[in-house]
Protein backbone atom coordinates (compact mmCIF):
# COMPACT_ATOMS: atom_id res chain seq x y z
CA UNK A 1 0.00 0.00 0.00
CA UNK A 2 1.46 3.44 -0.92
CA UNK A 3 2.78 5.48 2.01
CA UNK A 4 0.44 8.34 1.08
CA UNK A 5 -2.52 6.00 1.54
CA UNK A 6 -1.29 4.52 4.81
CA UNK A 7 -0.52 7.84 6.50
CA UNK A 8 -4.16 9.01 6.98
CA UNK A 9 -5.12 5.55 8.25
CA UNK A 10 -2.22 5.50 10.75
CA UNK A 11 -3.22 8.98 11.92
CA UNK A 12 -6.81 7.76 12.35
CA UNK A 13 -5.50 4.80 14.37
CA UNK A 14 -3.60 7.16 16.68
CA UNK A 15 -6.68 9.34 17.19
CA UNK A 16 -8.89 6.29 17.80
CA UNK A 17 -6.43 4.96 20.40
CA UNK A 18 -6.49 8.28 22.26
CA UNK A 19 -10.31 8.45 22.18
CA UNK A 20 -10.84 4.95 23.56
CA UNK A 21 -7.91 5.19 26.02
CA UNK A 22 -9.07 8.49 27.50
CA UNK A 23 -12.62 7.18 27.77
CA UNK A 24 -11.53 5.02 30.72
CA UNK A 25 -10.66 8.25 32.55
CA UNK A 26 -14.01 9.75 31.55
CA UNK A 27 -15.98 6.71 32.75
CA UNK A 28 -14.09 6.73 36.07
CA UNK A 29 -14.80 10.43 36.64
CA UNK A 30 -18.49 9.96 35.80
CA UNK A 31 -18.84 7.74 38.87
CA UNK A 32 -18.68 10.88 41.03
CA UNK A 33 -22.08 11.93 39.66
CA UNK A 34 -24.18 8.76 39.32
CA UNK A 35 -24.34 5.04 39.94
CA UNK A 36 -22.64 2.66 37.49
CA UNK A 37 -25.83 1.09 36.12
CA UNK A 38 -27.52 4.44 35.49
CA UNK A 39 -24.45 5.77 33.69
CA UNK A 40 -24.19 2.58 31.63
CA UNK A 41 -27.85 2.86 30.57
CA UNK A 42 -27.48 6.51 29.57
CA UNK A 43 -24.11 6.03 27.93
CA UNK A 44 -25.17 3.09 25.79
CA UNK A 45 -28.59 4.56 25.07
CA UNK A 46 -27.02 7.59 23.41
CA UNK A 47 -24.23 5.46 21.94
CA UNK A 48 -26.72 3.13 20.26
CA UNK A 49 -28.47 6.07 18.64
CA UNK A 50 -25.11 7.33 17.37
CA UNK A 51 -24.20 3.92 15.90
CA UNK A 52 -27.47 3.68 14.00
CA UNK A 53 -26.79 7.20 12.76
CA UNK A 54 -23.40 5.99 11.51
CA UNK A 55 -25.11 3.05 9.78
CA UNK A 56 -27.51 5.40 8.02
CA UNK A 57 -24.68 7.78 7.12
CA UNK A 58 -22.74 4.94 5.48
CA UNK A 59 -25.84 3.79 3.63
CA UNK A 60 -25.81 0.33 5.24
CA UNK A 61 -28.98 -1.67 5.70
CA UNK A 62 -30.81 -1.21 9.01
CA UNK A 63 -32.14 -4.77 8.81
CA UNK A 64 -31.19 -6.67 11.97
CA UNK A 65 -28.87 -9.69 11.90
CA UNK A 66 -30.22 -13.05 13.19
CA UNK A 67 -31.84 -11.90 16.41
CA UNK A 68 -31.22 -14.90 18.68
CA UNK A 69 -27.47 -14.95 18.05
CA UNK A 70 -27.27 -11.15 18.19
CA UNK A 71 -29.12 -11.13 21.52
CA UNK A 72 -26.58 -13.48 23.11
CA UNK A 73 -23.76 -11.29 21.82
CA UNK A 74 -25.44 -8.17 23.20
CA UNK A 75 -26.00 -9.71 26.63
CA UNK A 76 -22.33 -10.75 26.84
CA UNK A 77 -20.51 -7.97 25.03
CA UNK A 78 -22.63 -4.99 26.07
CA UNK A 79 -24.67 -5.88 29.17
CA UNK A 80 -22.17 -8.12 30.95
CA UNK A 81 -19.02 -6.31 29.91
CA UNK A 82 -20.26 -2.78 30.60
CA UNK A 83 -21.94 -3.46 33.94
CA UNK A 84 -18.91 -5.34 35.24
CA UNK A 85 -16.27 -2.82 34.17
CA UNK A 86 -18.38 0.15 35.21
CA UNK A 87 -18.88 -1.50 38.59
CA UNK A 88 -15.12 -2.06 38.76
CA UNK A 89 -14.52 1.66 38.16
CA UNK A 90 -16.51 2.62 41.25
CA UNK A 91 -13.63 1.62 43.54
CA UNK A 92 -10.86 0.63 41.13
CA UNK A 93 -8.33 2.73 39.28
CA UNK A 94 -9.12 3.55 35.67
CA UNK A 95 -5.77 2.33 34.36
CA UNK A 96 -5.87 -1.01 36.16
CA UNK A 97 -9.50 -1.63 35.19
CA UNK A 98 -8.72 -0.84 31.54
CA UNK A 99 -5.77 -3.23 31.50
CA UNK A 100 -7.66 -6.05 33.22
CA UNK A 101 -10.67 -5.61 30.92
CA UNK A 102 -8.27 -5.95 27.98
CA UNK A 103 -7.36 -9.46 29.13
CA UNK A 104 -10.08 -10.31 26.60
CA UNK A 105 -7.62 -11.76 24.00
CA UNK A 106 -6.38 -14.29 26.57
CA UNK A 107 -9.92 -15.46 27.35
CA UNK A 108 -10.64 -15.70 23.61
CA UNK A 109 -7.66 -18.06 23.24
CA UNK A 110 -8.61 -20.14 26.29
CA UNK A 111 -12.31 -20.37 25.39
CA UNK A 112 -11.43 -21.22 21.79
CA UNK A 113 -9.10 -23.94 23.06
CA UNK A 114 -11.66 -25.41 25.48
CA UNK A 115 -14.87 -24.98 23.46
CA UNK A 116 -13.68 -25.11 19.85
CA UNK A 117 -10.52 -27.22 20.19
CA UNK A 118 -8.45 -24.45 18.57
CA UNK A 119 -5.03 -25.28 19.99
CA UNK A 120 -2.83 -22.19 20.53
CA UNK A 121 0.74 -22.01 19.29
CA UNK A 122 3.70 -22.27 21.65
CA UNK A 123 4.19 -18.50 21.46
CA UNK A 124 0.58 -17.87 22.48
CA UNK A 125 0.87 -20.40 25.34
CA UNK A 126 3.95 -18.46 26.50
CA UNK A 127 1.85 -15.29 26.33
CA UNK A 128 -0.85 -16.91 28.45
CA UNK A 129 1.72 -17.91 31.07
CA UNK A 130 3.07 -14.35 31.11
CA UNK A 131 -0.48 -13.04 31.51
CA UNK A 132 -1.24 -15.42 34.37
CA UNK A 133 1.91 -14.30 36.19
CA UNK A 134 1.05 -10.67 35.56
CA UNK A 135 -2.48 -11.13 36.89
CA UNK A 136 -1.14 -12.65 40.11
CA UNK A 137 1.17 -9.67 40.61
CA UNK A 138 -1.61 -7.16 39.87
CA UNK A 139 -4.06 -8.89 42.23
CA UNK A 140 -1.41 -9.32 44.98
CA UNK A 141 -3.25 -12.22 46.67
CA UNK A 142 -0.67 -12.27 49.50
CA UNK A 143 -2.48 -9.16 50.80
CA UNK A 144 -5.79 -11.07 50.76
CA UNK A 145 -8.51 -10.78 48.12
CA UNK A 146 -10.83 -8.62 50.23
CA UNK A 147 -9.87 -5.52 48.26
CA UNK A 148 -9.68 -7.26 44.90
CA UNK A 149 -13.38 -6.93 44.07
CA UNK A 150 -12.75 -4.24 41.46
CA UNK A 151 -10.01 -6.29 39.77
CA UNK A 152 -12.16 -9.41 39.67
CA UNK A 153 -15.08 -7.45 38.19
CA UNK A 154 -12.78 -6.06 35.49
CA UNK A 155 -11.46 -9.54 34.66
CA UNK A 156 -15.06 -10.78 34.52
CA UNK A 157 -15.79 -7.97 32.07
CA UNK A 158 -12.94 -9.15 29.88
CA UNK A 159 -14.34 -12.68 29.99
CA UNK A 160 -17.81 -11.47 28.92
CA UNK A 161 -16.20 -9.50 26.09
CA UNK A 162 -14.36 -12.64 24.95
CA UNK A 163 -17.63 -14.60 24.83
CA UNK A 164 -19.12 -11.83 22.69
CA UNK A 165 -16.08 -11.87 20.38
CA UNK A 166 -16.29 -15.62 19.78
CA UNK A 167 -20.04 -15.48 19.14
CA UNK A 168 -19.55 -12.50 16.81
CA UNK A 169 -16.89 -14.34 14.82
CA UNK A 170 -19.24 -17.26 14.21
CA UNK A 171 -21.97 -14.92 13.00
CA UNK A 172 -19.68 -12.82 10.81
CA UNK A 173 -18.06 -15.90 9.24
CA UNK A 174 -21.52 -16.92 8.04
CA UNK A 175 -21.85 -13.55 6.31
CA UNK A 176 -25.05 -12.83 8.24
CA UNK A 177 -24.10 -9.23 9.08
CA UNK A 178 -21.48 -6.55 8.61
CA UNK A 179 -19.31 -5.72 11.63
CA UNK A 180 -20.88 -2.27 12.05
CA UNK A 181 -24.45 -3.56 11.72
CA UNK A 182 -23.79 -6.35 14.21
CA UNK A 183 -22.19 -3.88 16.63
CA UNK A 184 -25.18 -1.53 16.46
CA UNK A 185 -27.82 -4.24 16.89
CA UNK A 186 -26.05 -6.17 19.65
CA UNK A 187 -25.54 -2.87 21.46
CA UNK A 188 -29.23 -2.02 21.10
CA UNK A 189 -30.26 -5.36 22.64
CA UNK A 190 -27.61 -5.21 25.36
CA UNK A 191 -28.62 -1.63 26.18
CA UNK A 192 -32.26 -2.64 26.53
CA UNK A 193 -31.19 -5.20 29.15
CA UNK A 194 -29.14 -2.56 31.00
CA UNK A 195 -32.12 -0.19 31.05
CA UNK A 196 -34.35 -2.91 32.52
CA UNK A 197 -31.74 -3.61 35.23
CA UNK A 198 -31.39 0.13 35.92
CA UNK A 199 -35.15 0.39 36.48
CA UNK A 200 -35.09 -2.58 38.89
CA UNK A 201 -31.94 -1.82 40.91
CA UNK A 202 -32.05 1.32 43.10
CA UNK A 203 -29.04 3.63 42.83
CA UNK A 204 -28.12 7.13 43.91
CA UNK A 205 -29.80 9.97 42.06
CA UNK A 206 -27.91 11.45 39.13
CA UNK A 207 -26.11 14.67 39.95
CA UNK A 208 -26.58 16.49 36.68
CA UNK A 209 -23.62 18.77 36.00
CA UNK A 210 -21.57 20.02 33.12
CA UNK A 211 -18.92 17.36 33.80
CA UNK A 212 -21.48 14.52 33.78
CA UNK A 213 -23.19 15.75 30.62
CA UNK A 214 -19.75 16.09 29.06
CA UNK A 215 -18.95 12.47 29.99
CA UNK A 216 -22.16 11.28 28.33
CA UNK A 217 -21.46 13.39 25.24
CA UNK A 218 -17.91 12.05 25.03
CA UNK A 219 -19.18 8.47 25.17
CA UNK A 220 -22.01 9.01 22.70
CA UNK A 221 -20.32 11.24 20.13
CA UNK A 222 -16.63 10.38 20.32
CA UNK A 223 -16.32 6.91 21.87
CA UNK A 224 -19.29 5.54 19.88
CA UNK A 225 -20.00 7.55 16.75
CA UNK A 226 -16.66 9.08 15.71
CA UNK A 227 -14.61 6.13 16.97
CA UNK A 228 -16.55 3.58 14.91
CA UNK A 229 -16.31 5.75 11.81
CA UNK A 230 -12.54 5.87 12.34
CA UNK A 231 -12.43 2.11 12.90
CA UNK A 232 -14.24 1.30 9.66
CA UNK A 233 -11.86 3.70 7.86
CA UNK A 234 -8.84 1.97 9.44
CA UNK A 235 -9.80 -1.64 8.73
CA UNK A 236 -10.48 -0.76 5.10
CA UNK A 237 -6.97 0.65 4.62
CA UNK A 238 -4.62 -1.18 6.97
CA UNK A 239 -3.73 -4.87 7.38
CA UNK A 240 -5.57 -6.59 10.21
CA UNK A 241 -2.27 -7.13 12.06
CA UNK A 242 -1.57 -3.37 12.07
CA UNK A 243 -5.14 -2.40 12.96
CA UNK A 244 -5.02 -4.92 15.80
CA UNK A 245 -2.23 -2.96 17.47
CA UNK A 246 -4.97 -0.72 18.91
CA UNK A 247 -5.99 -3.64 21.14
CA UNK A 248 -2.49 -3.47 22.62
CA UNK A 249 -2.06 0.31 22.69
CA UNK A 250 -5.40 1.28 24.29
CA UNK A 251 -4.87 -0.29 27.75
CA UNK A 252 -1.21 0.79 27.84
CA UNK A 253 -2.11 4.40 27.02
CA UNK A 254 -5.00 4.14 29.48
CA UNK A 255 -2.60 3.15 32.29
CA UNK A 256 -0.31 6.06 31.40
CA UNK A 257 -3.16 8.59 31.30
CA UNK A 258 -4.51 7.35 34.64
CA UNK A 259 -1.06 7.75 36.18
CA UNK A 260 -0.60 11.30 34.84
CA UNK A 261 -4.17 12.64 35.19
CA UNK A 262 -5.52 10.73 38.21
CA UNK A 263 -2.32 10.03 40.13
CA UNK A 264 -2.88 6.25 39.96
CA UNK A 265 0.67 5.18 40.68
CA UNK A 266 0.97 1.37 40.74
CA UNK A 267 2.82 -0.45 43.50
CA UNK A 268 6.10 -2.21 42.56
CA UNK A 269 4.31 -5.57 42.26
CA UNK A 270 1.46 -4.04 40.24
CA UNK A 271 3.96 -2.26 38.01
CA UNK A 272 5.79 -5.51 37.24
CA UNK A 273 2.44 -7.25 36.68
CA UNK A 274 1.37 -4.50 34.26
CA UNK A 275 4.62 -4.91 32.30
CA UNK A 276 4.10 -8.68 32.08
CA UNK A 277 0.48 -8.21 30.94
CA UNK A 278 1.61 -5.74 28.28
CA UNK A 279 4.25 -8.20 27.07
CA UNK A 280 1.64 -10.97 27.01
CA UNK A 281 -0.78 -8.76 25.08
CA UNK A 282 1.97 -8.05 22.55
CA UNK A 283 2.59 -11.78 22.05
CA UNK A 284 -1.10 -12.61 21.61
CA UNK A 285 -2.19 -9.51 19.69
CA UNK A 286 0.72 -9.27 17.27
CA UNK A 287 1.04 -12.98 16.44
CA UNK A 288 -0.51 -12.61 12.94
CA UNK A 289 2.19 -10.10 11.97
CA UNK A 290 4.88 -12.55 13.05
Amino acid sequence: MPAGTRKPALLALAVLTLIWSYNWIVMKQAMAYSGPITFSALRYGFGTLMLFGVLALRGESLRPPPLAATAWIGLAQTTGFQLLVQGALVSGGAGKVALLAYTMPFWVVLLGWLALSVRPTRAVIAGLLLAATGLVLVLEPWHGLGGATSSLLAIGGGLCWAVGVLLSRRLLERGAATPLSLTAWQMAIGTAAIIVIALMVPERSVEWSGAYIGALAYNAVLASGVAWLLWTFIVARLPASVAGISSLAIPIVGVGLAWVLLGERPSPAEGLGILLLCAALAVVTLRPAR
